[in-house]
């Protein structure tokens, strides 16, 4: 299972996220209303993106969104978390400038990413900041079903509570 393949479809396009990507990647991170709702508000900074950016990589399974029709750099998501007990692997960490919010382009990387990863897995979870709701609202129209809450130490961040969701393989 290759948890960073290059997906797309005529709209979008997910391609492994590369160190080269940063100062392109931290031109969208940079608004802080892109962060009011995350769990770590200020993301927008540069030395605190360089942690997100940091764990990114060293995640193994960070992608750029690339808007095809322009090019543009949309935003950032990524697999993480792959545990082989339950075959299941977590999506997350995504975030979108603002030009892009209500493009419809999140229903389609997501979509994109469980077509692909529900061959390898039988159920994607997602965290979800506990105050985010916008994310919280758009886990819903997905079809995730809110399971639990937790605490959670994002890489090289403070530990902050969010929601789990969950699509199971045979629900999807």
């Amino acid at each position: 299972m290759n948890i960073q393949p290059t997906l797309e479809n005529e709209n979008v396009k997910l391609v492994p996220l590369d160190q080269t990507d940063f100062e392109q990647l931290l031109s969208v991170a940079s608004d802080p209303l892109v962060w009011e709702q995350h769990p770590n508000k200020d993301r927008y900074k540069r030395e605190v993106f360089e942690n997100f950016f940091k764990g990114a990589m060293e995640s193994g399974g960070a992608f750029k969104i690339i808007e095809t029709n322009t090019g543009e750099i949309a935003g950032s998501t990524r697999f993480y978390d792959y545990n082989s007990d339950d075959n299941s692997i977590f999506i997350g960490y995504t975030f979108y400038g603002r030009k892009f919010w209500g493009s419809k382009l999140n229903p389609q990387v997501k979509k994109l990413m469980l077509d692909y990863i529900f061959q390898f897995v039988d159920k994607v979870n997602f965290h979800v900041g506990k105050d985010n709701i916008r994310s919280q609202k758009a886990m819903e129209k997905l079809g995730a079903k809110k399971v639990d809450e937790v605490n959670v130490a994002y890489a090289y961040e403070p530990e902050r509570l969010n929601v789990v969701f969950e699509i199971k393989k045979e629900n999807y």
